[in-house]
């Protein structure tokens, strides 16, 4: 998938079919950027080192988006989504080092802090992952550092927050929160809690993370392996997500996940001049209109 456009930049977005990866990609090209998509279900899958070097040829930017995602599924299976979100990782560092790309833009995760005893959680805490997926995500920033120390890649990580807009998955075990609520609210059945709902999350509009990877592209303040949080700064409930969805609950039993995440987003301003524009409630009401329930 290619977006024809000779004099424009040239960026790669690594899983640019996914949720987050598409969302960015439609972005990039109303800007104007020809985007090269490389992405597993195109056949196209990050471990191939060579084929990734060639898609990375000319272009200025990668977006590292690619990974198999969710906390249950990578406790579930630990060695698979080592391979994808390790390994992968590692070749697409290897590809742009190879292809002299100008800079490489790592979705990390926010999953790395695990729990912690002090909020909103900040850069410079220690990492203290739950899981395997945390873990993996983590180790994605470390390499992207290496890299920038040892190549000169310049590199930057980007910690998402729970991020949520049209598009997320809904389906299976480890759908994404308010997405499986509103598809649970559509099919009238009882909204699903794990736990007791009190769980904290800092839910971010996908909107808002496309801006960021922009941002974290063009900064001129970033490039040498910097962990960047990029999180609405304000958290909210699992049990307030479903009184803004609407409809009654059902509470099933707890899962291994941290129990609360906040983001402190001060880094992401002074490097990047990058803040949260889309509310919660805005967000969960434009995905109310989009599904039809409002």
């Amino acid at each position: 998938m290619i977006a024809k456009n000779k004099k424009a930049v040239v960026a790669v977005v690594t899983g640019g079919e996914g949720f987050i990866g598409s969302h960015l990609v439609a972005e990039l090209q109303r800007r104007g950027y020809t985007v090269v998509v490389f992405d597993v279900k195109s056949d196209k899958n990050i471990l191939d080192t060579r084929k990734l070097t060639k898609a990375c040829a000319g272009a200025q930017y990668v977006f590292h988006c690619a990974a198999l995602p969710r906390v249950p599924y990578s406790i579930e299976h630990p060695q698979e989504t080592n391979e994808v979100n390790i390994s992968g990782t590692l070749s697409v560092l290897v590809a742009a080092k190879e292809a002299g790309v100008a800079r490489v833009v790592y979705s990390a995760s926010s999953s790395a802090y695990g729990d912690q005893d002090i909020m909103p959680l900040q850069e410079d805490m220690s990492a203290r992952p739950k899981s395997p997926y945390a873990l993996q995500k983590y180790a994605g920033e470390l390499y992207c550092k290496l890299f920038s120390e040892i190549y000169q890649l310049p590199t930057v990580s980007l910690r998402y927050f729970n991020v949520y807009g049209p598009g997320a998955s809904a389906e299976g075990a480890y759908a994404l929160v308010i997405a499986k609520f509103i598809k649970q609210r559509l099919e009238g059945r009882p909204l699903t809690i794990t736990g007791d709902g009190i769980q904290t999350r800092d839910f971010t509009h996908v909107r808002d993370v496309v801006h960021a990877n922009f941002l974290a592209a063009t900064s001129k303040k970033v490039g040498k392996g910097e962990v960047i949080n990029i999180g609405a700064g304000k958290n909210a409930s699992v049990a307030r997500i479903a009184e803004l969805v609407g409809g009654p609950v059902e509470y099933i039993p707890p899962r291994l996940e941290p129990h609360d995440t906040l983001a402190d987003n001060r880094l992401a301003l002074k490097l990047l001049g990058w803040e949260p524009a889309i509310s919660l409630e805005n967000g969960i009401t434009e995905l109310k209109k989009i599904a039809g329930l409002v």
